[in-house]
């Protein structure tokens, strides 16, 4: 189960990362950079989606998933695995010394 999700994994990794360079830059225009409203600024006007953008939505989506997926199956492959921090033991204080007269 975990190398399949792991497969997977890194096959929507691969997908993910061509998709998103494969898509054109938005809001590329010297008027974006001076505060100037474009035509294609961050809270203007959108076009329609394009089939990149949803492949884009999908992929991110499959790869939170199998994220979550490999971490829940991590953490249930080792049952008696306690955290680093809580095998460190605490560094003995003494009281501070009066200063000397």
């Amino acid at each position: 189960m975990q190398f399949f999700t792991t497969l997977l994994h890194i096959l929507v990794c691969l997908f993910l990362i061509t998709v998103i360079l494969l898509q054109s830059g938005k809001a590329g225009d010297i008027a974006s950079a001076f505060g100037g409203m474009g035509s294609q600024t961050a809270f203007g006007p959108r076009g329609a989606q394009t089939a990149l953008g949803k492949a884009t939505i999908v992929c991110a989506v499959l790869f939170m998933l199998t994220s979550i997926t490999l971490a829940i199956i991590s953490a249930g492959s080792h049952p008696n695995a306690s955290s680093i921090l809580g095998a460190t033991p605490a560094a003995p204080t003494a009281p501070a010394k009066p200063p000397a007269k």
